[in-house]
C-alpha cells in the first residue's frame, strides 16, 4: 500500500498548535473560568480535525477554517470577556496569530489554492 504524501507541513503545525490550545486550560491554570477554559478545548479539536483533514484530503476551505479559528482566538478574550485574565489573553492572542499566519501563508504558496475560485474556463 502506498503511503500518502504530505501536502503542507504547515497543517501538522497547526495540528499540534491546537493540541497546545485544546490542552492550555490545565497547563496555564484557568480551569476556573468556564468561558476560557470551554473555548480553548473546542477551538483546540476544531483546529486538530480541520488540520487532520487538510493532512489527509488538501482543500481551500480547510485553512480558511483553520484562519478563521486562529482569528476568534484573537478575538475570543473579549467576546467571552475573559481579557482581564492577562496571561490567558496573551497566550490565546498569540496563538491565534500563529495559526491565522501558518494558515494564510499555506494558502499563499499552494498554487492550486492561489487559483481556488477563478475559473479559468471562463475565458
Amino acid at each position: 500500500m502506498k503511503k500518502p504524501k504530505l501536502r503542507h507541513w504547515q497543517d501538522v503545525a497547526n495540528a499540534l498548535v491546537g493540541l497546545v490550545v485544546m490542552l492550555s486550560p490545565w497547563w496555564l491554570g484557568f480551569t476556573d473560568s468556564f468561558a476560557a477554559s470551554a473555548n480553548a478545548v473546542v477551538v483546540g479539536l476544531a483546529l486538530i480535525a480541520t488540520a487532520m483533514g487538510a493532512i489527509l484530503v488538501p482543500r481551500p476551505w480547510e485553512e480558511w477554517t483553520e484562519a478563521a479559528l486562529g482569528i476568534w482566538l484573537i478575538m475570543s478574550p473579549w467576546v467571552l470577556q475573559y481579557a482581564l485574565e492577562r496571561e490567558n489573553r496573551l497566550f490565546m492572542v498569540a496563538l491565534g496569530a500563529v495559526i491565522a499566519l501558518i494558515a494564510t501563508w499555506t494558502l499563499l504558496v499552494d498554487k492550486e489554492y492561489r487559483s481556488w475560485g477563478s475559473d479559468s474556463s471562463a475565458h
